[in-house]
Order: structure tokens, then sequence, then C-alpha cells
């Protein structure tokens, strides 16, 4: 299992890999991040940024 550590403005993630299902554009250069069976969370970063970050970890 691998995790992600994905930073928030009110708090920070740590995120299994395999349960992210779809990144979405938000507001003011933050990322909607999907989670398998879960609500979306808002985090820091354009898609670009947390799609290198998924891919890395």
């Amino acid at each position: 299992m691998k995790f992600i550590s994905l930073k928030s403005r009110g708090g920070n993630y740590m995120v299994v890999a395999e349960n992210i299902a779809w990144l979405r554009s938000g507001e003011n250069g933050q990322t909607n991040v999907g989670i398998v069976g879960g609500s979306p969370l808002v985090v820091d970063g354009n898609i670009e940024e947390i799609a290198a970050k998924i891919l890395a970890g």
C-alpha cells in the first residue's frame, strides 16, 4: 500500500494512492481529489502538481 502526503489549508492528509479516483481543478489554486468510497478532498496545488506527487510517490 502506497501513501501520498497531500497538503490542505485545513490540515494535511495521508491518502492511499490506489484509492484516488479522479482530480478536478478547484478554486484559488486548489484541486479536488476524488476518493473511492468517500468524499472529495480539497488540497493545495494544481492538477499537474498533485498528479506528479501521486505518480512519484
